[in-house]
Parts: structure tokens; sequence; C-alpha cells
């Protein structure tokens, strides 16, 4: 991880960590790093999550963005993946969502894509911490006709929704779903977008405040949407998280359908109809044992890579694959989009639906899941830099494989966006692997708070 940037942009407790002078200061060295090339006056979008600091940050990026010459299209509230289409769409040369995705409402962070709609590479994150935190490079003062100026876009839900819409070849009429837009961006175009295509949605947490953000509600707090399915008679529930490009699904017993079961329901489809590049999915290392088994089953090749959507996406990109994802929900279908987008994994999944006439829990029986548990220790700065040179934690995550054998598998890893250490581990039982999950996280405690 880079000293601002983690796995999914520089993210913070808004006007703390994340102050508006420090995103005045990415806005300014984003605009020198982005525009190297350009000798025309560089232009930018601005997209942002429903956070009460949203509109606080993106006022601030702006200015940074202006005052170093670069013009600025505002979108107002729109999900994550519609600003990495947008900046493509528009032919704009950079793009930044404001949104701490799932995390609560006091976080937000900063995003930022170049313009073919990828995230940036670790070289450019780099560059500009370089430029805020060294002084490596001067940003320019710009003055006079030459400050850039701030423009707001009318179209930009409708040209995403269009791009979405584009993407399915089937309707959904009859079909009866239960949508949680966990307060966020998802509120601006679920309803518009599934309705459209003739569903009968039932709406949960679309009706953001500012603070209410994934407040119990989303794809990180899934209880009240199970719930409703099942009491509701719904086909299927559709939980976003803050920024929409994650995806959980609920069936109609209310069973939750992860990341992992997605994919696999997903590329099974894909490869049946002939269009799984090279007959591959990419996953990482979280992802359950069951999907492993699933693949070999499938004849389906599965690519691993540490955890992180970038890096899901950079193995894709090499291997010319066209699916991949995070058992959070994290799914890219490489032939549409260049990022994770829950409303378009949402189609994906519905468009399967409807076409083999199965239902979502018969769809995703496909892949049978291994227990999992998942500890996350709160640790320190210090703790998270310490982690792997820890030779007590190292014993005892050495001491649970060896329990382990070849009947399950562990993984521990420092979160890139919060400040925990991830102690995940699976196996055959369930209370053997809780209790060595506990063993190992207590050490963690010890060692590392």
């Amino acid at each position: 991880m880079g000293r601002l940037f983690g796995t999914d942009g520089a993210r913070g407790v808004a006007n703390s960590e994340l102050t508006c002078e420090l995103a005045m200061k990415i806005g300014r060295a984003a605009a020198m790093v982005l525009t190297d090339d350009t000798h025309q006056r560089p232009r930018v979008l601005i997209g942002m999550d429903t956070r009460i600091s949203s509109d606080m940050l993106a006022s601030s990026l702006a200015a940074g963005f202006c005052s170093v010459g670069a013009d600025v299209l505002m979108l107002g509230v729109i999900p994550t993946p519609a600003v990495a289409y947008l900046v493509t769409a528009y032919q704009y040369d950079a793009g930044v969502m404001i949104s701490a995705s799932h995390n609560p409402c006091e976080y937000n962070g900063i995003k930022i894509f170049k313009s073919d709609g990828y995230k940036l590479p670790d070289a450019l994150e780099e560059e500009i911490e370089a430029i805020i935190l060294d002084d490596a490079r001067i940003p320019p003062v710009k003055i006079g006709g030459d400050v850039g100026g701030i423009h707001y876009s009318t179209t930009a839900v409708t040209d995403y929704l269009r791009h979405l819409l584009s993407t399915v070849d089937v309707r959904f009429n009859s079909m009866k779903l239960a949508i949680d837009c966990a307060n966020g961006a998802a509120s601006v175009t679920a309803r518009e977008l599934f309705e459209g295509l003739g569903a009968e949605c039932h709406m949960l947490a679309d009706e953001p405040d500012g603070t209410n953000i994934n407040d119990h509600c989303g794809s990180t707090h899934m209880e009240r949407l199970q719930k409703y399915v099942v009491e509701n008679g719904c086909e299927a529930g559709l939980a976003f998280d803050g920024d929409a490009d994650r995806l959980l699904c609920v069936d109609a017993q209310g069973n939750i359908i992860d990341g992992d079961r997605i994919i696999a329901l997903c590329a099974r489809d894909m490869k049946e109809r002939g269009i799984l590049k090279k007959d591959t999915a990419v996953v990482t290392i979280m992802t359950n044992m069951g999907f492993f088994r699933f693949c070999e089953r499938e004849r389906i090749r599965c690519e691993k890579t540490k955890v992180g959507d970038r890096y899901v996406l950079e193995n894709m990109l090499q291997g010319g694959y066209s699916i991949g994802g995070e058992q959070s929900g994290h799914v890219i279908f490489l032939d549409h989009a260049t990022t994770g987008d829950g409303q378009l994994t949402a189609l994906q999944v519905l468009s399967v639906m409807k076409r083999t006439g199965k239902s979502l829990a018969e769809l995703a029986a496909c892949m049978s899941v291994y227990p999992q548990v998942l500890v996350n220790v709160r640790v320190s700065d210090f703790g998270k830099v310490r982690f792997a040179e820890d030779e007590e934690v190292r014993i005892a995550i050495d001491r649970a494989e060896e329990v382990l054998g070849d009947s399950g598998r562990i993984v521990v890893r420092v979160s890139g966006t919060e400040p925990l250490v991830r102690v995940m581990l699976e196996g055959e039982d369930l209370a053997q692997i809780t209790d060595l999950a506990e063993s190992v996280a207590e050490v963690i405690r010890e060692r590392l708070i």
C-alpha cells in the first residue's frame, strides 16, 4: 500500500484524516500526473455518493483541479462504475469518485480513474503521493483565463442507465424484486433501471439523508432484505453498497448468494453460451474452496490473485479474461465495464434466471460452500506495518496450517482500507476452524494493537 492510497483509493474519516486541504492537494497533483501528455486544457469528471461530506470534498477537489487549469464537470450523486464509464464515453482526461464504498458515513474516500476508465496503477498513485508529501514537483498556479471552470451535468444518470440497458437482451416482466440501495448512490438509479425492464420493484433503504448510508442496510447488513424477500414472496433480493459497485443477492428462501456464487453461476452460463473467454474466471485468495471445486467439475480455469479488485482486473487484462471478482460481491464483466458494477451484475444474474427459467437458489446450487470463518482484528497503524515481521504471529499461523492439513486453509492479511488484520479459515469442521481462527486472532491482538 502507498502512503495516501490503499487498495481502493485514498480513504479516512472525512474532515479529520481526509481533510479539505488534502482533497485540494490531491486534485492539484492528480491533474498534473494525469495530464502530463495533454497539451490542451485538461477536463475532469467528479461524481460522489450520498455522504454528507461528499459535497465538501467534491468542492475541495474541484478547487484543486481548477487551480491548475483543469475544467471540472460535476456529475452529482452517481455510482462509482458510472464515473468509470462516463470518463470514456465523454472523452475526459480523468474521473474521480468521492466515496468510502461500504464504510459508515463518517468515512469518505477519493477514487481516481484514468481516461480509459481504469483505476490508477500503483506507479501513478506513487507520483501523486510524491507531489503531495515530498514536493517532488510544484503544481502550477494559473491566473486569469487560465483558471479552470466548474460545470454541472444534467444527463449523467440517463447516459449511464442507457449503457447498462445495452448489456442485456431480455426483459424482467413479472419478476418481483426487493432492492436495497444502502441509502447510497443506487438510490438515484436502481428503481428506474429495473422498473424500466418490467420488474415489480420493492425499494428498501433508498431515502438517503447524508448520514444513513450503509446504516444497517445494503450489502454489509443483509438481515432486513432477507426477511423482506421471504415475507413478501419476492423472487430475489438485490443488495448494493454505498457506491453501488458491489452486489449480493438473496434467493426466495432468504439465503444470501455471495460474490463467489454469483461469479460461478454467471461463468457457467457464459461458458454454455460460448462467451467465457478462454473458459477462465479470476478470483482472489479469499474465494471459498467450493468455487475451486466447482471450476474443476465444470472444466473452468481459475486464476487466483491477491485481495483487491485492482489485482483481479490486472489479471483479467493480462490474460484476456471476461469475468472475475471477489466474495464481497465486487464482480467485473470486462466485456461491459472497466470496474465492478453492482447493477450491471444484477442485470446479468437476472438475465440468467430469465433465460433458464431457474430460480436463483437452483442456479446458485452449482457451487457448494465450505464453512468459512472470518475474524477482523483491529490493530494499530504500527501493528499493520509490523504484521509481516512478527514471529509470534507467524508461529500461530503455522500451527493452524498444521492442524488443518489438506482439509482446509488459512489466509491472514492486512486490510487495504481499514486498520484491520483479517483472519480467514476454511474447512470441513466449523467448530475446528472457529477455534483456530480465534486462537490466531488472539495472538494478533496481543502483538499488534
